[in-house]
C-alpha cells in the first residue's frame, strides 16, 4: 500500500495512476472526502488528512510501504515562512510515528540555495525530514512548464506573453508535471537507504523565446515574449494582492541570475521525455474548455 498526498493535482494524480497501473494498492490522502470519490471508484482506499494535521497524517501514513508527500504551494508566505515550519513540524511528527517504509518528498530545484527566496520553504521542510530515520528521497524538479497556463489568454488575445524570466534568450531548466509524477511513482517502488536527492528536468532547456515560438505555432498567429521590467515587479505583485513579494522576486532573480540551478547543472539531473509542445497544447485545450 502506497499513500499519495496531492492526489487531486497534476503531479499526485500521475503518481497514483502509475502505481495503480503497476498493480499497486494506493491510499488516496485528501483534505475532504468528496475529493477522494474519484479515486475510491478506481479502487483506492481514502484517508482524510490536512497537511498541517500531524495526528490525521499519522493515521494516513500508518501501514504504508511508502508515501508520496506533496505540500500545497504557498506563493505569498508570511515573513520567515511560518507556514513551512508548521508543515515541517506536522510531517516530521507523522512520519516518525507512522513509520512508513519510505518517503518520496516533492521538493524543488536548488532547495539548498544560500539566498533566501520562495523555494526556501522546501529547504525548511527538507532539513526537518533529514532528522528522521526513514529512507527519504528528495525529488527536486525544475520549473513546471504548466506554469505557463497563466500566459495562454494573453497569447491568444494579444499575441504577447509577459516574461519575468529574462533575458528572453536565457535557457531555463523546466519539466512537465507528467514526468515528475512518472518518476515519483518509479522512485516509490525502488529500495534505498538513508537520504538521497534526485534532480529532474525536461529533455531540453527552454527560453521565453521558445515558449512564444511554440505558442505561435500552436495558435496559428504570431506570439512574442515581452520582458516585464524588474523595477516594476514589487508594485505589480502588491497590486495583485500579495503581502510579501520579496521571496517571489528573489526566486525569479535566482533563475535569471543563475544561482537557482542543479548541483552540477544539466549534468546532474535526470531527464524527462515530455516535450514543450505537448504541454502547451494541453494547456490551450484546457483553457478553451476542450
Amino acid at each position: 500500500m502506497f499513500g499519495v498526498t496531492g492526489i487531486t493535482g497534476n503531479v499526485g494524480s500521475v503518481v497514483a495512476s502509475r502505481l495503480l497501473d503497476s498493480g499497486r494498492s494506493v491510499r488516496a490522502i485528501v483534505r475532504d472526502e468528496g475529493k477522494g470519490e474519484r479515486w475510491a471508484r478506481r479502487g483506492c482506499t481514502v484517508a482524510i488528512a490536512d497537511i498541517f494535521d500531524a495526528k490525521a497524517l499519522t493515521e494516513a501514513f500508518r501501514g504504508t510501504e511508502g508515501v508520496f508527500v506533496l505540500v500545497p504551494p504557498v506563493f505569498d508566505p508570511k515573513p520567515d515562512f511560518p507556514e513551512a515550519h508548521a508543515v515541517a513540524f506536522a510531517l516530521k511528527l507523522a512520519i516518525a510515528a507512522a513509520k512508513p517504509g519510505k518517503v518520496v518528498y516533492l521538493s524543488t530545484i536548488e532547495a539548498d540555495a544560500k539566498e533566501t527566496n520562495l523555494l526556501a520553504q522546501h529547504t525548511i521542510i527538507e532539513n526537518a525530514l533529514r532528522e528522521l530515520s526513514v529512507p527519504i528521497t528528495f525529488l527536486r524538479p525544475a520549473w513546471f512548464i504548466e506554469n505557463f497556463i497563466w500566459d495562454v489568454a494573453s497569447a491568444q488575445s494579444e499575441g504577447v506573453i509577459p516574461s519575468f524570466l529574462q533575458p528572453l534568450d536565457r535557457a531555463v531548466p523546466m519539466v512537465a508535471t507528467a514526468d515528475i509524477g512518472k518518476l515519483a511513482a518509479e522512485l516509490l517502488q525502488e529500495s534505498w537507504t538513508g537520504k538521497r536527492v534526485v534532480e529532474l528536468e525536461g529533455p531540453v532547456r527552454i527560453t521565453p523565446h521558445d515558449i512564444a515560438g511554440e505558442f505561435s505555432r500552436l495558435l496559428g498567429h504570431p506570439v512574442r515574449a515581452q520582458v516585464v521590467p524588474r523595477e516594476t515587479w514589487e508594485a505589480l505583485f502588491l497590486s495583485q494582492g500579495m503581502q510579501n513579494s520579496t521571496p517571489r522576486i528573489r526566486m525569479l532573480d535566482g533563475f535569471n541570475e543563475g544561482w537557482i540551478e542543479f548541483e552540477r547543472g544539466a549534468a546532474s539531473s535526470r531527464k524527462g521525455t515530455t516535450r514543450l509542445e505537448s504541454v502547451l497544447q494541453a494547456l490551450i485545450e484546457r483553457a478553451s474548455g476542450r
